[in-house]
């Protein structure tokens, strides 16, 4: 039977290595102007966060865990072999699987995704969730225009932050993340649905936002590059039309202080937070402080 991961707050495998003094994390920080380039356009794609042995260890677990019957299943907030429903256009999705295995698990604590994270949100950080994201090659799904934080208003106030980590090469045609730039300015817009209908959104925007949706930027990055989004920036992506898949992890994150927005529990299977407490507790762990980089709690 499976551990249950979220009971551990530190690395419980290889994978990374905490850095051992100050100097070596600031060697890990985000330049001045990359930060003020997410700041301007919602979004900062390109940055290096995994190397290839990394990638190559996080792939197989993906890969296990995208089969039925495996070890831990009982232990995922939400489980999609195919959230668009269409056997022609398959797209997995699922949320905990840092609670399944120990490269999944142990990716929260990256170095490098955690001083850029910190730096992006202005300070000490927390865990919201993860998700896997996997298109098959040929016949992956797309995944439909939308903004983060309309899945996310049961935490309040809005600092939020996703980073999308691809483990394989990201193009437009297997599917790459694409944004709207400055689209993190736009007004909070409405869950239209995630997967199957890339239109869907336009019920909702202005003639000026659905212009603006029409030429997108495409985050193509290497495998182990992610891109960071304000959870407000409108993106979606494409199917995958090429002969290999388009695997990638998705790590969310918010300010340490962030508040509850419901007294129902906020994931399945997680006991609830009551609403306007502070987020906390073993699902919602404390990851980083760049002002103290050895803090826990």
């Amino acid at each position: 039977m499976t551990r249950d991961l979220s009971l551990d707050h530190a690395y419980v495998g290889d994978l990374f290595q905490w850095p051992a003094s100050r100097e070596e994390w600031d060697s890990l920080r985000l330049s001045d102007k990359q930060v003020a380039r997410f700041h301007r356009d919602g979004f900062l794609a390109d940055v290096p966060l995994l190397d290839e042995r990394q990638c190559a260890v996080l792939r197989d677990e993906l890969s296990e865990l995208a089969q039925p019957g495996h070890d831990g299943e009982d232990l995922w907030y939400e489980y999609h072999s195919n959230e668009s429903g269409n056997p022609d256009s398959v797209l997995f999705h699922a949320l905990g699987a840092w609670r399944l295995r120990p490269g999944l698990h142990d990716i929260l604590w990256s170095p490098r995704f955690l001083m850029a994270a910190s730096q992006l949100l202005g300070g000490a950080i927390r865990f919201w969730h993860d998700q896997l994201f996997c298109k098959p090659a040929g016949h992956g799904g797309v995944v439909a225009w939308h903004q983060d934080y309309s899945y996310w208003t049961r935490t309040h106030p809005i600092q939020h932050l996703t980073c999308w980590i691809g483990l394989d090469d990201s193009t437009r045609e297997n599917g790459c993340v694409l944004y709207v730039p400055e689209s993190h300015r736009w007004n909070l817009l409405p869950i239209t649905g995630l997967a199957g209908d890339m239109v869907a959104i336009k019920n909702v925007l202005s003639d000026k936002q659905w212009i603006a949706l029409q030429n997108p930027v495409a985050a193509e990055m290497p495998a182990g590059h992610g891109v960071f989004h304000h959870s407000l920036t409108v993106h979606g992506s494409e199917a995958n039309r090429s002969p290999r898949p388009r695997r990638a992890i998705v790590l969310n994150v918010f300010r340490d202080g962030t508040l509850s927005g419901a007294d129902e529990p906020l994931l399945q299977g997680v006991p609830a937070i009551a609403k306007d407490t502070p987020m906390g507790g073993p699902f919602f762990p404390f990851l980083f402080d760049p002002d103290n980089p050895s803090r826990k709690k």
